[in-house]
């Protein structure tokens, strides 16, 4: 091999294992002391560090017999705990009414409050955020389509809403149509989550689930999934086709606030995806502290 072309081989060499080294680093982030022994005072279980991983937070009603500053309060909190990013499952607004300007002031507050949040924030829309024709208008001229989904991280999110004009907890063969075909084109994800105001997947109070939530539900059957929903203010979970459906309490929405013993708790449900599927905690917002708690001396 003449000296040219074994400056080149070399060359390439050196090009590639830099390359290697940059997408997968040598150096390992834990760097012990060398001059411990064979016994060390820490475990020997991995730590969590998998790229894939992520951590987000679903926050609950806010109206419904509003408690003025709790909601902002869990803003607060979910700046501490810095979530990748954060759902709410609905009533953001008081509603219940036609008047845009009232409307407009209410919208409006609702997102003075979110424009400290440090994520993003992903809206899906309660009875009292869509009520009537007015406050669809509104809504969608404001955040668009009440229904959505998309991808993060191979995760598909879904985004019901069970708020469309018409029937209690109706939804629209069109918005059934867009919900099946997000599925079939995305059979393959690691997990599936579902979001949701009204439970439409349990009778309530004489309310009947809707024959549009039963398709969207079928198309579920057979992918892991977990339901997320909100509206009834009083925590409860429930197992169908051996997956996690739970129905929130409140994150500052009208409650008798009895405990945990009821399901009537303000809180943050912070859940956490890996590889064998979703762990999901529920905060208090009472039991959230910063770090300038205040002891008495």
């Amino acid at each position: 091999m003449n000296r040219t072309k074994r400056a080149l081989v070399l060359l390439q060499a050196t090009v590639l294992l830099f390359l290697a080294g940059y997408a997968h680093p040598q150096v390992a982030s834990f760097q012990p002391p060398i001059t411990l022994g064979a016994a060390t005072p820490w475990t020997e279980q991995g730590f969590k560090a998998d790229p894939d991983d992520f951590q987000f937070a679903i926050v609950s009603d806010r109206n419904g017999g509003s408690r003025p500053g709790v909601f902002k309060q869990a803003v607060m909190k979910l700046n501490l705990l810095q979530p990748e990013f954060v759902i709410c499952v609905g009533d953001l607004i008081e509603g219940y009414t036609t008047d845009p300007e009232v409307l407009d002031r209410q919208f409006g507050k609702m997102d003075a409050i979110l424009d400290s949040l440090e994520m993003r924030f992903f809206r899906i829309p309660g009875n009292h955020d869509i009520t009537n024709p007015v406050m669809l208008k509104m809504y969608r001229e404001r955040y668009g389509l009440p229904y959505y989904h998309f991808l993060y991280k191979d995760v598909l999110f879904l985004v019901v809403s069970t708020e469309e004009i018409g029937e209690p907890g109706r939804i629209s063969e069109a918005q059934v149509a867009y919900m099946q075909k997000a599925l079939g084109d995305h059979p393959d994800v690691r997990w599936t989550f579902v979001f949701m105001h009204n439970p439409l997947f349990v009778e309530w109070k004489g309310e009947i689930p809707s024959k549009g939530w039963a398709q969207i539900e079928d198309a579920l059957v057979g992918r892991p999934h977990t339901v997320f929903a909100g509206h009834w203010h009083q925590y409860a979970k429930y197992e169908k086709h051996g997956q996690s459906y739970i129905i929130l309490a409140t994150t500052g929405g009208f409650s008798k606030l009895r405990g945990a013993d009821y399901g009537e708790f303000d809180h943050i449900v912070w859940v956490t995806m890996t590889d064998t599927g979703p762990r999901i905690a529920n905060l208090t917002l009472d039991g959230i502290l910063d770090e300038n708690v205040k002891v008495v001396k």
